[in-house]
């Protein structure tokens, strides 16, 4: 007879979330997890089947938590200009244990880079759904006066996704809130139509 699961398997990710997102997959022992998790081995195995399948469980949904976080910055404004400035400055927390952790994804291409195709793979349907709603803000605020209209859509959306990647790494890197607001801000009036 199987025993029934004693635990919330959504805390539990949610926790083992949060070690990951710390430490990094390799950094992160199995003894990380289940004591961050309060579970035992054979729940964890039951579960989530390993820490590799785990990883990448918490991985999918930091990514489609974030995603969603990022749109609606973006969206949050009937100014173009204003929803890409929400975009940048909603990465920085105040916070500086929370600022410190930077991303998540982020963490996992400087840990894998391009040499682990699950990632990848998990990386391809999150780059291009912000950099499409990105290109279209930048239409927008093109459209309506605010971009200036002679720079690339989509060379600009692939410079402010650059632009969060750096911020996030400054962050994890231990740059300071006011710093870091200072770069974004330099990277929107880039934006601006003079």
């Amino acid at each position: 007879m199987v025993r029934p699961r004693e635990f919330d398997r959504d805390e539990a990710l949610e926790r083992a979330t949060r070690v990951f997102w710390a430490k990094g997959y390799a950094s992160t022992s199995t003894e990380d997890l289940l004591l961050a998790m309060n579970i035992g081995r054979q729940s964890l195995y039951n579960a989530f089947g390993d820490k590799r399948k785990l990883y990448l469980e918490a991985l999918e949904q930091y990514q489609q938590t974030s995603t969603a976080s990022h749109l609606e910055r973006l969206n949050s404004s009937a100014s173009p200009l204003a929803g890409i400035e929400a975009l940048l400055l909603g990465l920085i927390a105040d916070d500086d244990e929370v600022r410190a952790l930077g991303c998540m994804g982020v963490g996992a291409v400087c840990e894998f880079g391009a040499t682990d195709a699950e990632l990848v793979a998990l990386r391809k349907w999150v780059g291009p759904v912000l950099s499409k709603r990105l290109a279209d803000r930048i239409r927008e605020g093109q459209a309506c006066g605010e971009i200036d209209a002679s720079i690339d859509t989509q060379e600009t959306a692939a410079f402010v996704q650059m632009t969060m990647q750096g911020l996030q790494l400054g962050a994890r890197a231990g740059g300071d809130a006011e710093g870091l607001r200072s770069m974004a801000k330099f990277a929107i009036n880039r934006l601006r139509k003079t």
